[in-house]
């Protein structure tokens, strides 16, 4: 597998969108291996750009991250607090 090929798979799986948008991510893997294949540079150029704007479709297609840092674990623990006392 190529360098970028394998970078998109990356983020692909990152942003949990291959079942949301499977065309669009298989057009991703395909312009990757297209801006991998040392051939034609007018063709390697004109699939990285159109890879470019797959990915930010794709990107912007991507549900919100569930990753919780110490702040919002902080502030979900006070809410909880808030809620028990009201009961």
């Amino acid at each position: 597998m190529s360098a970028n090929v394998a970078a998109v798979q990356a983020e692909i799986e990152r942003l949990k969108v291959g079942d949301l948008a499977p065309g669009l991510a298989q057009l991703a893997l395909t312009l990757a291996a297209a801006v991998d294949n040392p051939g034609n540079v007018t063709a390697q150029s004109n699939a990285a750009r159109e890879l470019r704007t797959t990915l930010e479709e794709l990107r912007r297609l991507a549900p919100p991250a569930q990753d919780m840092d110490r702040v919002d674990d902080l502030a979900k623990k006070r809410g909880d607090r808030i809620r028990a006392r009201r009961a």
